[in-house]
């Protein structure tokens, strides 16, 4: 707490300087946290001046990746991992705006990652200067840009390179169907349904039995061994001293995978398992208005809002609205994406450091990402809205 009242207090000394750590500071100060409706105009503005600070953060890297805005410390280096996945927000937005310009920005991102591609396969942990070794889940969100890219351009390396990185992966999958060795702090994780989803979607193209064999025996793991009746994921979070509550991001991540390989797998024990934790959140923001940041074995919440958790879970409520028809799980998502989109206003008014960006945590200096604009908050920003006019537009 005082690391991050220091931080909240040496952001205001640089507030009258900065006009980004301004825009974003007295926001949080002076508003609310709900938000009215926002209308489907106001969402295709959103979506579009997200997909704006998207390249500013491609363009302000020395490279072709991706990188982050901190208020205090300015523009980091290149994440592999979110670059990976950024590909696949920003194609499925080329299928409806701006193709050309989209898709040769993630033509170059993706010709990047493969020259940092490790000879093992698999790709680094955090940002591209730290040069850590190859680890499972970042290697997965590689996997889903690359594919991406593959389906767009039908030029084989990408395919080659995600097919190289799920040799890796199978190679280092532990016989119960947890991921250990090269996993992130060495400790199997439930979010790894996360990676089980690209390696299914590679799978449909190439119709490797081992990589279905491998993603289904991870995702059974994750069943018969981590999940509560209620829904509640032992083993989810990214840190060790906090794993009793874990944070929405990597609740969010779980489920998401869940649904999506029941998706590929046409497999409704996966779709079951990942509603029940969704279906809990969803009546916690529906009855409050807002969701915790972190959450005990009993849906009991702590810690302030983590915006990428809330753009996950949105998107999970919209993958489910899909499948069953329930009309809450849609009226949920549209309440938390007006809500995301008030939260963006908050950066309109900084520079092209933060207009249009989603910050990690609500208020800023939240636990999570703190006084920061991760890339992959607006990433998930980006797909919730994506999707939900996608359902709306189909209407």
């Amino acid at each position: 707490m005082i690391n991050s009242f220091a931080k909240y207090t040496k952001c205001f000394v640089l507030a009258p300087f900065t006009k980004d750590a301004r825009a974003v500071l007295i926001k949080d100060v002076f508003t609310v946290s709900g938000a009215a409706e926002s209308s489907i105009a106001e969402k295709q503005t959103a979506l579009d001046q997200a997909i704006d600070w998207l390249f500013v953060a491609q363009d302000k890297m020395v490279d072709d990746g991706f990188g982050s805005f901190h208020l205090i410390d300015g523009w980091g280096t290149s994440y592999p991992e979110t670059s990976g996945y950024i590909i696949s927000s920003l194609v499925e937005y080329a299928k409806i705006k701006r193709q050309d310009e989209v898709i040769n920005r993630c033509v170059k991102c993706a010709n990047w990652l493969l020259s940092i591609q490790k000879q093992s396969g698999g790709w680094q942990s955090m940002t591209v200067s730290q040069n850590r070794p190859e680890v499972v889940f970042n290697t997965g969100q590689v996997i889903r840009g690359l594919f991406s890219i593959y389906e767009v351009t039908k030029q084989e390396q990408y395919l080659q390179a995600c097919n190289k990185a799920i040799d890796w992966l199978c190679a280092v999958q532990d016989d119960d169907g947890a991921w250990r060795k090269h996993a992130y702090m060495g400790l199997e994780r439930v979010y790894d349904s996360y990676v089980d989803a690209p390696i299914l979607e590679v799978n449909a193209e190439t119709k490797n039995d081992l990589y279905a064999l491998k993603a289904i025996k991870n995702l059974n793991w994750i069943l018969d061994n981590k999940q509560k009746e209620n829904g509640w994921f032992l083993d989810c979070d990214n840190t060790k001293h906090k794993n009793d509550r874990p944070i929405l991001h990597t609740i969010a991540y779980t489920i998401d995978g869940l649904l999506d390989c029941s998706h590929h797998l046409s497999e409704k024990k996966f779709f079951d398992a990942a509603k029940v934790p969704a279906e809990n959140l969803l009546e916690i923001f529906l009855s409050r208005g807002t969701l915790a940041g972190r959450f005990n074995s009993d849906w009991s919440g702590s810690e302030s809002t983590i915006l990428t958790g809330c753009a996950q879970i949105s998107i999970c409520w919209l993958k489910i609205f899909r499948e069953t028809n329930e009309n809450k799980f849609l009226l949920g998502a549209e309440k938390m994406n007006s809500f995301l989109v008030a939260k963006q206003n908050r950066t309109l008014s900084g520079t092209n450091n933060t207009k249009g960006a989603i910050t990690g945590s609500y208020p800023v200096w939240g636990r999570y990402e703190n006084f920061s604009c991760p890339n992959w908050a607006t990433k998930y920003f980006v797909d919730a809205l994506l999707l939900e006019l996608s359902i709306k537009s189909a209407d």
